[in-house]
């Protein structure tokens, strides 16, 4: 089912799930004291909070798309992209039957490019430096997609002090809780289903 919880909530299981993250990254921001560097090891971008000021549309200049990719839901994503700071679409939620991912991927031999719900702008390419198995088995693992440094436009994202991961122009994506392998930015489908504006180049 469609994610539509208040974000704010605290009731029902869905609401539990993405109040859980957000748990778990506020207190891995307490842990690491919002150390730039506990989340943002090279060759990461760190970003401030002034990116995320309040703009025309909450933290973005724009609404997200009217067409998402991936038959994505409009109203989940522009809550989350643009009026959200810490919460998640519901983990699990790029394995859903009526989201359409997994079965475009699953036939794909190439990497994917992954634009911006607001912008369109390219935040992604992936799988990079390992297979397309080993990326959806690594973010089913985790619940969200997951992307490692090499698949990552740095020119676009930043990664703020908390762990925040975010776009240059005010798009929440998601978070970046690393492991032993290195920066892991943990990200709502719906927050990369844009489709590629004509006006920025790859």
């Amino acid at each position: 089912n469609i994610v539509t919880t208040d974000l704010r909530s605290e009731k029902g299981i869905k609401g539990t799930n993405m109040n859980l993250r957000s748990v778990v990254t506020s207190f891995l921001g307490f842990l690491g004291g919002a150390n730039p560097e506990k989340y943002c090891s090279p060759p990461c971008v760190p970003g401030d909070e002034s990116i995320m000021k309040p703009k025309e549309h909450g933290t973005s200049h724009t609404p997200v798309q009217p067409n998402l990719r991936w038959n994505c839901d409009n109203t989940l994503a522009d809550r989350i992209c643009n009026f959200n700071r810490h919460y998640a679409e519901n983990s699990g939620y790029f394995e859903e039957n009526d989201i359409s991912f997994l079965s475009e991927v699953k036939k794909m031999e190439n990497p994917e490019k992954f634009y911006d719900s607001n912008t369109g702008k390219l935040l992604f390419t992936a799988p990079s430096g390992r297979t397309w198995k080993e990326f959806l088995e690594e973010s089913h693992r985790h619940g969200w997609p997951s992307f490692r440094d090499d698949e990552v436009n740095w020119d676009v994202v930043r990664i703020l002090p908390n762990g925040e991961t975010v776009s240059i122009d005010g798009t929440h994506l998601g978070h970046n809780l690393p492991d032993k392998a290195g920066n892991r930015l943990c990200i709502n489908l719906v927050s990369i289903a844009g489709n590629p504006s004509s006006s920025v180049e790859d």
